[in-house]
This record gives C-alpha cells, structure tokens and sequence, in this order.
C-alpha cells in the first residue's frame, strides 16, 4: 500500500486555471501557485510538448502481453463494474508508462498510448512512478488542454522481485470543481486496493513461474518426454543429463552441465534467457557451420571454442514464454577441464560508451613509442589497461615502477634499459628528484616508450605540473566504475578467480547485480574485484550469490536525498538527452548547453 500528501491543487487558490493560461502565454504568474506544479509545467515547456497535443509525438507499440498484464487482467475486471463505466477511465501502464489495459471511459477523454512526462507533460501516472507513492493530478495542474477536466489518482505496482516499479495504475474521472478539490480523489482507495491486488497476483504468479521452470527442468533433466538420439545416447542422457533452466533470475543446473559450463557459455545461456522471455523461437545455438539448422537472430552463438552445443527449448506459462531450459551435449572428444578460449582480460572488459571510448584512444596512442598518460580516480584500472595496452613481448619486458614505493624513482631509472618500455604508478606521489628526473628524460628522448598513471586529487608543485604538462597531449581519462554501470555484469566474471574442476562459476540473482549497480564504488573496479573475490573465496553458500550475502555498504545502498524541483526537472533533462546520445556524456552536455565537468557534477549530485 502507498500514501501520498494531498495533491498540490488541493490548497491551490481558485486562480489556478488562470495561472496556466499565463504561464502559458508568457505573463508573470499570480502569488500562491505551488512550485511544483509551476516546475511540472515547466518541465513539459522545456521536453516540447505543446499544450494542445491531441497525440503524443511518439507512440511506442503496446507490448501484446506481459506478466504485469497477465497478472492484472482478471484483477481489473472484476473492478470495472465497480467504477461507473460511464464516468471514470481506468488505465494500467507498465514501467515506461506505456498503456497495456483501459477500460471505462470519461466524457471527452480518449485514453493516451503514452502517459510518460516527455510525451504528454504532468500526470499522475509519471508522477507515481518517480515518486514510488500514491499521486494525484488536478484539472489545471495538468499541462494539456485535453485533461482541463480532468482529475486523476495514480498507484504504483511494485514487482516481487527486488521492490521495483513494474507499473501503474491510474483511475481518471471528471474534475470537481476547485473549491471542492480539497479532498482526496474519490477512488484513491479503489487504485490502491487495485493495486495491492495486483501485486499480491504477482507475487502468486512469481511462485508459479519458479515451480514451472523446475517442473520443466525435472522433465528434462531424466522426466518422461525427453527425446534422445539413440539407445547410448539415452544410457548417457539418462545417467547423468547436462541441463540448464533459466528464466533471468533463477538457475537450475545439473552436475553434468557444471562441469561443461564456462562462465562465457553460461553468460549466453542467460542472454538466451532474458531474450526468449520476448519471443516464441527455438533453435539449436553452437552448431558447427553449415548443421542446416536455422538459427533465430535472437538466440546468440555460444563462444567459440566451447566445445558443446546446446539445444534450446522455451518454457512457457499462460502461453507467455518465462524462461528457457537448455540441454547441452559435447560436440567430440572429452570436455577440457578449463575453457578453451582464455578470457578477455578485465582491464578491457566493458561495453559502456565512455569505456570504449577510452579504450579506444588509449589504444591508438599506444600504438606509437611516445609517453602516455592514463588518469582517473583511484581503482578504476589505470594501471591495468596500461599493461593490457601492450603486445604479449612488450608486457613481458616491460620494468615497472610505483613512486608510492620509490618515489625519488631511485631503484628504477638507473637499472632501467632503455630498449624496454616502463610503466609508471602513482605519478602523483612522486617526490621531486624523481620529477626532475622525468623531466630531464623526456627533455632529451621524447620518444621514450613511458606509460604513465596518474590519480587527480592533491594540489601539484610546479615541476609535476610541468612533466603533466609535457604528458597532456598524449592522455587518456578513465572513467569511474559509477559512470559505466553498465559493464558491472561483464566485469563480475573476468574478475572472479576461476572455478575448481567440477565447481560451477560464480553467478549472481538480479536483486544482487541491482544492489551492485546502484551501489556508488568509491574504489571503482578495485573495491569491486574485493568483493568478488572475497565471496568467491569464503562463502559457504551454494547457488547464485543473493543481496544478503554483499557487504552492508552494498546491499544497503547510498542513502538517497531528496530532489527539489528544479533538480527533478533538471535530472529528467539530462536523462533524456544521454537517452537521445545513446549514453554519449560528451554530446549530452554540448546539446544541453553544459560543460561535461558540470553534468558529471549534477549527475553525481543526484546520486547523493
């Protein structure tokens, strides 16, 4: 259940409408408006929504079924008669506000595909979802003409798993008129009774969905029904079947499939996973080229060199597919007890814009026998992708020297031969002989294969700024871990330490991967490897690592503020923006007419 405080119209003055018709033709607004209605039309000024839309601008596909409309469906129909069909709209939108449900209707109101913020302004339905609490919206408190008349109550749905908004439920009726808008909506109490039905179907349908995916797991795994190819390969297959079920968040994994399983096949199976959830395709993925079996787009090869192939089959509830079970079968020969193909190494791991990016640049100056720079915050791999940067020959030669441990760089520059490339740690620590020294060397061979990081963060002296100075041209800035979030799923097993012979790799539940997602990581991919590797080590737990099991500083996450209004509305503009730059923080800030200091300052500011 949610509560809010009464809607902002509920103490609004009667000059409300009139304040709207100002703000809209550009005259100074009457005393008393709440700012947060001004902010919310605001909001809708600055995304472009006109205030006479009769259609969103963009109107996303309706989804055909989903397990929110599943497990809604016979909950709101029984409600519908409850609500005077012919005078109040009920709508149920999912978690990017699209509408999946409507019945009822109001006189003058077509129902909306669309209810989010950028396409159709202030609503109670986009403002339940931020705020996660019940939300009413008010006649004039909406930015569009069409909903003058209109007063709305909207409930959020939370899903079983892990508290997350799966959608909305919205009731729309005629407004009352403004002196009597001092009470709560009339069917505040129907939403959130709905609601709260809604969720605890969801919560009933999510046991369901577990008991289906074992059900399907069991049948494959030595039930009746499951085909083999002959009579040895039943004798195989009966003994000890290799038998994967996914469904996004759930595994089931027999002893044979642990012991075929590489973390980089089990990261496939799991795309297959989430993927099929959207689709009704089966197929056969890591058959060898030219098997004539024809493969959906939506069902990933598995890595080369896995040496198996896994036959896919869809398991469905309600007709709705949740999930995947996979048999897997050795293509020839005995399975190798370590994968064949050695994992990418974590220093280039990561599929973020700005990680690539950086990669990227960082590897085309490494191309070259000059100086290079590497900076960023403390843990977020300088070090690393310094080495990761250099050819197998190079690595192997290279001399390394940390100025946290040397930092006159005594012990490193007199033995250092000049025909191997140095890396350099902790160039901020460095005392001044050894910048001197640096110096001196880059003055008379600028050419010196010389990797260098650096931490920003104390105040320099002039000959450290100028050695910087010398080295800027040839840097590289690494983005903190809390700006690529992204890559936290692919980093988590290139840092796990390999599995024993027979021990399934380390896998996590979806609550556990949001909880590290959300977390901020002061130590950036450092504190990160800690935390794997810690649980890799001593946890006494079988199956998938679960939330309870993270540090308390991880699975309680950064204690959120409050945003003010401006900030929501200035939050909700640099969204969309990285949305429209596909994620680019460069291009975001030149189209929003910042800096990109200053957008990763708000961006940190709203995680505070």
């Amino acid at each position: 259940m949610t509560t809010t405080e009464p809607s902002p119209a509920a103490t609004a003055p009667p000059s409300l409408r009139l304040a709207r018709e100002r703000f809209l033709s550009g005259r100074p607004l009457p005393c008393g408006v709440p700012e947060e209605i001004v902010a919310a039309w605001r909001r809708a000024r600055f995304f472009g929504v006109p205030h006479d839309l009769e259609e969103p601008a963009v109107v996303p596909p309706r989804p055909v079924e989903s397990a929110l409309l599943g497990a809604a469906r016979p909950v709101l129909d029984r409600i519908v008669p409850a609500l005077g069909a012919d005078r109040s709209l009920l709508v149920l939108t999912d978690e990017r506000l699209r509408v999946l449900w409507t019945a009822g209707s109001v006189p003058g109101l077509d129902p909306c595909p669309v209810l989010s913020e950028q396409e159709v302004g202030n609503n109670s339905a986009a403002l339940a979802l931020r705020t996660r609490r019940r939300a009413e919206v008010h006649g004039p408190e909406h930015f569009l003409d069409r909903w003058q008349d209109v007063s709305a109550v909207s409930v959020p749905v939370l899903a079983p798993e892990g508290g997350r908004v799966a959608g909305t439920l919205t009731v729309a009726s005629p407004a009352p008129r403004l002196g009597t808008a001092r009470s709560p909506h009339p069917h505040a109490a129907l939403a959130e009774a709905a609601a709260a039905a809604v969720e605890t179907e969801l919560r009933a349908r999510a046991g369901r969905t577990e008991r289906v995916l074992l059900e399907a797991y069991v049948r494959a795994a030595g039930g009746p029904g499951r085909a083999v190819a002959d009579d040895a390969a039943a004798d195989r297959a009966v003994a000890d079947p290799a038998v994967v079920a996914l469904d996004g968040r759930n595994r089931l994994i027999s002893d044979s499939a642990q012991q075929l399983l590489t973390p980089e096949v089990l990261g496939a199976l799991e795309r297959t996973a989430v993927s099929a959830r959207h689709t009704d395709a089966v197929g056969e993925v890591g058959q060898p080229e030219g098997a004539g079996v024809s493969e959906p787009p939506m069902v990933p090869e598995l890595p080369e060199g896995a040496g198996l192939v896994a036959r896919i089959d869809p398991v469905r509830l309600d007709g709705v597919v949740i999930g995947i079970v996979a048999v897997l079968e050795p293509l020839a020969g005995p399975v190798p007890s370590e994968p064949a193909v050695p994992r990418p190494p974590c220093s280039l791991t990561g599929s973020s814009v700005s990680w690539r990016h950086a990669v990227g640049r960082a590897g085309e100056l490494a191309r070259s026998p000059e100086p290079l720079l590497l900076t960023g915050e403390r843990g977020t791999g300088k070090s690393a992708l310094a080495l990761g940067l250099l050819g197998a020959a190079a690595r192997a030669a290279v001399e390394i020297a940390d100025a946290a441990q040397d930092p006159g760089l005594e012990r490193a520059l007199p033995t250092w031969p000049a025909d191997r490339p140095l890396l350099l740690r902790h160039a901020e620590r460095l005392a001044q002989p050894g910048v001197a020294a640096l110096n001196s060397l880059l003055d008379t061979h600028p050419d010196t294969r010389l990797l260098v990081t650096y931490t920003p963060g104390a105040p320099v002296g002039p000959c450290l700024q100028r050695l910087l100075d010398k080295l800027s041209a040839r840097s590289v800035p690494l983005p903190p871990l809390r700006e690529r979030t992204e890559d936290i799923r692919e980093l988590l097993p290139a840092l796990a330490p390999r599995p024993a012979s027979g021990q399934p790799p380390l896998t996590w539940t979806l609550d556990a991967l949001r909880a590290l997602e959300r977390y901020p990581w002061p130590g950036n991919v450092t504190e990160l490897a800690h935390v794997v590797r810690a649980l890799a080590e001593h946890r006494r737990m079988s199956g998938p690592v679960r939330r309870a099991e993270l540090p308390d500083a991880v699975r309680e996450g950064p204690a959120a503020r409050p945003l003010s209004p401006m900030e929501h509305a200035e939050r909700a503009a640099i969204l969309e923006a990285l949305r429209r730059h596909g994620g680019n923080k460069a291009r975001a800030a030149a189209a929003l007419g910042i800096g990109r200091a200053t957008l990763y300052r708000k961006l940190r500011g709203y995680r505070a």
